[in-house]
């Protein structure tokens, strides 16, 4: 038996408290300063109020004031914060831990740097480390999982990377479950880049479920016009992953991703919106409360192409569905999907 503390009792962290419980770990879950109440009513009846489902009775619930403890004799930290706190959690989380205790992230996202590169939150995290937790082993998980579905045990295949194989190995035997599927790879940037890409495309894709909706009312669903822009987002996303230089097999953890995303979750909800016809500002209005990371990832990605833009190294012609997202967001402007700017000739 390992001794697992979760930090962060986001929706995704907490759906992994059942493969890692019911394989006899100890878990161990940490609210964030935003998570007071999610720990109140877990301590109550082990009811998670966001994720909608009943958590194991055993697991360990702690308020963050609480976090060293919880940290005591862990053999591995989860970080499970959304891609608002990988700041919060570099600044106050990093420099307690023990160095010799590897620490997986489920937080996905990149960050966008003045040359125009994008780095991954691991490479961030390692750049943000104390000098006496440089040899801190950083993982993430990345590939298509909702958090209900795993909660559910639906079969699920995700990829965990890390420097270091042996060490993801040895994370896969504590995590694996006969529902719950895992690909090791070594190549962090292709992983955490693939899976970062496709928030900002499902939101792209789910474009085309309110403009159905809009011409023929709520409930309309036409999947020519959706699979047309998930061709478009994955000839886009396989461009930006040579940008970000990393491996093109790893394509496939963004393509499985932007499928279930699209199918379900806030980032449909604020396509949705937009595609029916509402503005930027007032679909965020209709969503006042709910984390988007898909909004973030977005405009990074937007950002950093211009910035290679400028500096001789993309052309954003090659990304009219990214800018296109990129302008409803930062601009205010209606959706019009850039059907012609899609075309492509081949001989």
């Amino acid at each position: 038996m390992s001794v697992l503390t979760f930090i962060g009792s986001g929706q995704m962290a907490s759906a992994l408290s059942f493969p890692t419980f019911e394989n006899g770990h100890e878990v161990r879950l940490v609210g964030t300063p935003l998570d007071r109440e999610v720990i109140d009513g877990l301590k109550k009846d082990n009811y998670h109020i966001n994720l909608k489902r009943t958590l194991h009775d055993g697991i360990k619930y702690y308020q963050i004031e609480d976090v060293e403890e919880a940290l005591k004799g862990a053999d591995l930290v989860l970080c499970g914060v959304s891609s608002f706190g990988v700041d919060w959690f570099a600044d106050n989380i990093l420099p307690i831990l023990d160095e010799n205790v590897p620490l997986i992230s489920v937080t996905k996202g990149m960050i966008d740097q003045e040359d125009g590169s994008m780095i991954t939150y691991v490479d961030y995290w390692k750049s943000r480390l104390p000098e006496d937790k440089k040899n801190l082993s950083i993982n993430a998980i990345g590939g298509p999982c909702t958090s209900y579905e795993l909660a559910d045990h639906d079969d699920s295949a995700v990829a965990f990377c890390g420097d270091d194989i042996e060490t993801l190995r040895k994370i896969k035997d504590i995590f694996e479950a006969p529902y719950y599927h895992i690909n090791l790879s070594t190549d962090v940037k292709g992983v955490e880049c693939a899976v970062a890409l496709k928030n900002a495309y499902a939101l792209a894709v789910t474009l085309a479920v309110g403009l159905a909706e809009k011409r023929e009312g709520e409930g309309a669903i036409h999947y020519n016009s959706q699979a047309a822009l998930f061709q478009q987002s994955v000839r886009e996303m396989t461009e930006l992953l040579k940008l970000a230089e990393g491996g093109p097999e790893n394509l496939i953890y963004g393509a499985g991703d932007l499928y279930v995303t699209v199918f379900g979750g806030r980032t449909r909800r604020i396509g949705t919106l937009l595609g029916r016809g509402l503005s930027f500002d007032e679909a965020m209005q209709e969503l006042a409360g709910v984390t988007l990371e898909s909004i973030v990832i977005a405009t990074r990605t937007a950002n950093a192409v211009k910035k290679l833009a400028a500096n001789g190294k993309a052309d954003p012609a090659d990304f009219p569905l990214l800018m296109h997202v990129d302008e409803i967001i930062t601009q205010g402007k209606p959706v019009d999907i850039p059907w012609k700017a899609f075309e492509t000739e081949t001989y």
